[in-house]
C-alpha cells in the first residue's frame, strides 16, 4: 500500500501556526510580561444620570493608619524553603508599618524647641527666639486678573468709603526680603496667626505635616563687610522652624493675659502651648484613650476667661476644656453629623458660638444653656442658615457681623448687632438668620490649595470692622462689614495663591500664606 502524502499546508496555516507558538512562548511562565500583554480587566464606568447629584451623608471622619501593603516574597528574591530570609523580610515589613503608624502619633509631654529644628534652624534665644517679645468671580482661577483696581477706588462716589478704599490700597508689599525668600514651614501653610503685639509684626505659620514657623518682620538684612559680595548683602532672614505637631496645624490663638504664650491645635487630637520666653512647647489638651482619633479642626479662646479653650472637631463635635484640669474632665458634644470645618465665638459675648459645617450650614449655639442628657447633650440651638454647598468656616467680628466662605462661590455677611441682648435659648427666625450681604467670590480651591477661609481684623483702630480672604488670582481681598470691597492686594513675586489670610488684631497689617510655605505681608 502506497503511504499517504502529507497534506500541503498553505502559506496562511503556516503562518497562523507560527503566530500560536510565539504567542504561548510569550505566555507560558511569565508572569511580568503576561501582565504587561494581558492588563486585568478595567471597571466598567457607571452609567451616567441626568438627575442631579444627591446629598452624600458621610460617617464622622475615623483616621486609621493603613495597614502595610502585602509584598511577594518571591518578588523579593526570597525562596520558598528558605525560613530565616523569609522572617527576615516580614520582619522588615513590621517595621515600615510601625514607622508609618509612627509617623501620624501625636507628640506627648513637653518639647525643647532647641531639640526638634525644622531644616536645620534653631531656636536662638535673643535672635528669632526669647527676642521676639522685647468683586464678580470666575470658575476657575486667572492668575494676575485683577476683579477691582484703582478705577474702582476713583469712582467711589461716598467720600468715607473712599477714604478708607484709598489707605487700604495703599498698603504696601513688605521689602525687604522678596517672597521666595521668605518660607516660613517646609510644607503647605494651612494656618497663620499675628502675634498682637503692636511693636512690630510677628507672623506664626503652620503647614499640613505639623511643622510651626515664627517670622519677625521688623529684623534688618545683614549688611556684608565686603562691598563686592552681593549675595551676602541679601541673607537669608532668620526664622525658627520647629515641629511641635505630627499632623496639620489648624489654629493658632494668643492669651490675653501672658503675651509669651501661643496655643496651637491640631488634627492631631492635641493643643499645645508655646512658651515663647522658656522655648518649651507643653500639651495641655489631648484624648484620655493615646489611641482616640480627635481630630481638631478650629479652636478659639473666649475674651472673658484665659483658661479656658473651645475646639471643633472633624467628627462635627465642639469640645470646651479648662486648662487648669485634665484632658478628661473636657466637656465634648456633638453638634452635627459632619465636620465642622471653622467656628468661632462672638469677640464680645463669647457665649455665643458660631459653626461652619459639611452639612452646607451656618449655625449659631449659646453655651449658657446646656441641654439634654448623655450623647444628646448640647448647647442651645438658636438658628441656622443652609447654603447650596458647604460652608467652609464662621468668622464673628467684634460688631456683630458674621462672615462665611463656602463652595457655592459666595462670601456670604450677616448682621447680628444685637446678640449682646439675646436671652438664653433665644430662637432665631428665618428672617433673622439671612445674610444681609452676598459677594461672589471663586472659592473654588482644589487639591492643592488651603481652604480660603474670612478673618475679621478682631479690635481694629479705627473702628472699621473689616476682614481678609485669600483670592485665587493670588491676590488678597479685603472687604467691609457691609460688603462693600475695600482692596486687592498684590506685589512682585507672589507665585502662588496666598490662600490663609490674616489681619493684625488692630493694625493695618495683613498676612498671606501659600501652598510652598511662603508669606506675603502688607503693611
Amino acid at each position: 500500500m502506497p503511504p499517504k502524502k502529507e497534506p500541503v499546508m498553505s502559506a496562511f496555516e503556516r503562518k497562523r501556526l507560527e503566530n500560536i507558538a510565539a504567542n504561548n512562548a510569550i505566555l507560558s511562565g511569565i508572569s511580568a510580561t503576561a501582565d504587561k500583554i494581558i492588563p486585568s480587566t478595567p471597571t466598567p464606568p457607571k452609567p451616567k444620570t441626568k438627575r442631579a447629584a444627591p446629598r452624600i451623608k458621610r460617617d464622622p471622619v475615623q483616621v486609621t493608619t493603613p495597614p502595610a501593603t502585602r509584598r511577594s516574597t518571591r518578588l523579593a528574591g526570597v525562596g520558598a524553603d528558605d525560613i530565616t530570609l523569609k522572617r527576615k523580610f516580614e520582619v522588615e515589613l513590621e517595621a515600615e508599618a510601625e514607622k508609618a503608624k509612627a509617623k501620624k502619633l501625636r507628640v506627648n509631654g513637653d518639647l525643647q524647641l532647641g531639640d526638634i529644628p525644622v531644616e536645620g534652624r534653631k531656636w536662638e534665644a535673643g535672635v528669632d527666639g526669647l527676642g521676639l517679645l522685647k468683586g464678580l468671580s470666575v470658575r476657575g482661577a486667572q492668575p494676575g486678573v485683577r476683579t477691582f483696581d484703582q478705577e474702582d477706588v476713583e469712582e467711589t462716589s461716598d467720600e468715607n468709603l473712599k477714604e478708607l478704599r484709598l489707605r487700604m490700597c495703599n498698603l504696601k508689599m513688605y521689602e525687604k526680603w522678596p517672597v521666595g525668600d521668605i518660607k516660613l514651614v517646609p510644607q503647605r501653610i494651612y494656618s497663620m496667626g499675628f502675634h498682637p503685639t503692636e511693636d512690630k509684626p510677628i507672623i506664626f505659620a503652620g503647614d499640613k505635616e505639623g511643622a510651626m514657623g515664627v517670622f519677625d518682620a521688623s529684623q534688618e538684612p545683614i549688611k556684608a563687610e565686603d562691598d563686592d559680595d552681593e549675595e551676602a548683602d541679601h541673607p537669608d532672614p532668620v526664622i525658627s522652624a520647629f515641629k511641635t505637631h505630627s499632623r496639620t496645624i489648624t489654629s493658632f490663638q494668643f492669651s490675653s493675659v501672658d503675651a509669651n504664650a501661643v496655643y496651637t491645635a491640631s488634627y492631631d487630637s492635641s493643643i499645645r502651648k508655646l512658651d515663647l520666653d522658656k522655648g518649651v512647647s507643653t500639651q495641655v489638651f489631648s484624648p484620655a484613650d493615646a489611641d482616640e482619633e480627635l481630630p481638631i479642626s478650629a479652636m478659639d479662646m473666649p475674651s472673658t476667661d484665659p483658661n479656658t479653650i473651645i475646639f471643633s472637631t472633624l467628627q462635627g463635635a465642639l469640645g470646651r476644656h479648662d486648662l487648669r484640669t485634665k484632658s478628661s474632665d473636657a466637656e465634648i458634644w456633638g453638634l452635627v453629623d459632619q465636620k465642622i470645618g471653622g467656628f468661632s465665638l462672638h469677640p464680645l459675648h463669647p457665649h455665643l458660638v458660631a459653626t461652619a459645617s459639611l452639612d452646607r450650614t451656618l449655625k449659631i449655639w449659646d453655651l449658657r444653656k446646656i441641654q439634654g442628657k448623655g450623647d444628646m447633650r448640647k448647647p442651645a440651638l438658636l438658628g441656622e442658615h443652609e447654603s447650596r454647598l458647604s460652608v467652609s468656616h464662621a468668622s464673628w467680628s467684634s460688631g456683630g457681623h458674621i462672615a462665611t466662605s463656602s463652595y457655592d462661590d459666595r462670601i456670604k455677611i450677616y448682621s447680628f448687632a444685637d446678640a449682646g441682648s439675646w436671652k438664653p435659648g433665644v430662637d432665631l427666625t428665618e428672617e433673622q438668620m439671612k445674610p444681609v450681604h452676598q459677594i461672589a467670590h471663586n472659592n473654588q480651591t482644589g487639591r492643592w490649595v488651603t481652604i480660603l477661609k474670612p478673618h475679621w481684623q478682631k479690635n481694629p483702630s479705627d473702628g472699621l470692622h473689616k476682614f481678609a480672604i485669600g483670592n485665587m488670582n493670588r491676590f488678597v481681598d479685603i472687604y467691609a462689614a457691609n460688603g462693600e470691597q475695600l482692596a486687592q492686594l498684590d506685589g512682585d513675586g507672589i507665585k502662588a495663591v496666598p490662600a490663609v489670610a490674616h489681619f493684625h488684631p488692630t493694625l493695618d497689617w495683613v498676612a498671606g500664606g501659600n501652598a510652598s510655605g511662603k508669606l506675603c505681608l502688607w503693611m
